[in-house]
């Protein structure tokens, strides 16, 4: 069906049908196609990213793929009720052992050339409120359900946990607000190319693909910081190896300014991996979904002291100067 699409709506004749991680594909005539789902963006956001990516190939970045228009010129498709979007990537090998920390640093500095504004990507100043509506939205949900017995044992824990999570909160949006008085941005705080959640994993493990719907315009810390938030989950008992690593690797190409440091450490204080499960578990009509739920905020509350250790130990980890840029510490982790 894909080919026939390919051909049908871009002229396209390929046969070979690959699955490059989570994304399908088509190669042909030395070229993959990538097939997506444009996920509700419309045509303008579609322009938007497909001119930052023709920015990043300019600059030389092989991996970005390109927008294909199809036939009458637009870059959504729509075939058998569905819409799709194609890019295009010459055919390359598959990356050897490449250090991501380098890699990444890197495209920031590619992404911060772009000529043009970015408006409809655009995050830049958008944390605060962002995470002043999710507070206040649980705690909406939280306040309704304090003066009546619990449901069941997710209920109970929410309730229980919220105000310590609510302080956690409101010490990362006040760290953010101190850093925007506070601190001067350098040049290397500009706007930049970012992921929405840039994880190890998010340019692919068998062919580098760096895909414009991952995409946001945003400060380079967020990505690092989304990057060691998923290092952290995935094994707490060694990520310190990865870290020290990855911001060497990345330091070696940008050094972090302290305004950097500060908003990256803002961000990993906003406790997002409970904001997302206590919203997964009331957006879900799944009763298994609600069980793993479940599971995960035991396992959350269980290892919240281990994750203040983890708030407590970064800046040393990480290899901040600590002393020589002044970077604050959060006093309570420390007493």
């Amino acid at each position: 069906m894909l080919q026939k699409m390919l051909e049908n709506q871009y002229g396209i004749t390929a046969q070979e049908y690959v699955k490059l991680d989570t994304l399908e594909a088509l190669r042909g005539n030395g070229w993959l196609y990538i097939i997506s789902n444009p996920a509700g963006k419309e045509e303008d956001d579609i322009t938007e990213l497909g001119k930052i990516a023709e920015h990043l190939r300019n600059y030389g970045d092989q991996h970005v793929p390109l927008f294909l228009p199809t036939k009458d010129g637009q870059l959504i498709s729509e075939w058998e009720k569905n819409k799709y979007c194609v890019l295009a990537n010459r055919q390359s090998d598959e990356p050897r052992k490449i250090r991501l920390g380098r890699k990444l640093a890197k495209f920031h500095a590619r992404g911060r050339r772009v000529p043009f504004q970015i408006e409809r990507s655009s995050r830049i100043g958008q944390w605060k409120s962002l995470w002043e509506k999710r507070l206040e939205q649980m705690e909406k949900v939280w306040n309704g359900l304090l003066f009546q017995t619990p449901e069941d044992e997710f209920e109970r824990m929410f309730v229980e946990s919220f105000p310590y999570y609510l302080g956690l909160t409101e010490n990362a949006i006040q760290y953010l607000v101190d850093t925007e008085l506070d601190d001067e941005p350098l040049e290397t705080d500009s706007g930049t190319v970012c992921h929405d959640r840039f994880s190890q994993k998010t340019w692919g493990n068998h062919y580098m693909i760096k895909n414009p719907f991952d995409w946001v315009f945003d400060h380079r810390s967020r990505d690092l910081a989304e990057w060691t938030r998923e290092r952290y989950f995935r094994n707490f008992q060694t990520y310190d190896v990865d870290l020290r690593q990855f911001f060497a690797e990345y330091q070696s190409i940008e050094p972090l300014s302290s305004f950097s440091w500060r908003l990256l450490y803002s961000r990993i204080i906003f406790p997002l991996h409970y904001f997302e499960c206590i919203e997964n578990y009331y957006i879900t009509r799944s009763e298994q979904e609600k069980k793993i739920c479940e599971e995960q905020l035991s396992k959350i509350l269980r290892q919240s002291s281990e994750y203040e250790r983890f708030l407590a130990g970064f800046f040393q980890i990480a290899g901040a100067p600590i002393n020589r840029l002044n970077l604050p510490q959060l006093e309570w982790l420390f007493k």
